[in-house]
């Protein structure tokens, strides 16, 4: 079976279809079974993003890009002072 990535949106729209669901008196595993996904990826998914809306969960991954990015700028920046550095001693 191929594994199927849903976006942020696309999982809190059925995690709210989910507590429809489970609100009107169906079993998780019920709930589950019609979602498509696994017990676990359920529980992760209400983890992350239980209460969260749409715009939240579009401006929490444009987050984690920007921090992604951030966090390769300042290794790549360590990196040439680190280099710098030796040069300057004269340890090349």
């Amino acid at each position: 079976m191929k594994r199927k990535r849903h976006t942020p949106e696309q999982i809190i729209a059925k995690l709210r279809e989910a507590e429809a669901m489970l609100g009107a008196g169906q079993s998780v595993g019920q709930v589950v079974q019609q979602l498509g996904v696994s017990e676990q990826t359920f529980s992760r998914w209400r983890n992350q993003y239980g209460g969260m809306k749409s715009g939240e969960a579009r401006r929490l991954k444009e987050l984690e890009q920007e921090n992604a990015r951030l966090k390769r700028a300042v290794a790549d920046l360590t990196l040439d002072n680190q280099m710098l550095k030796e040069v300057a001693e004269g340890n090349f």
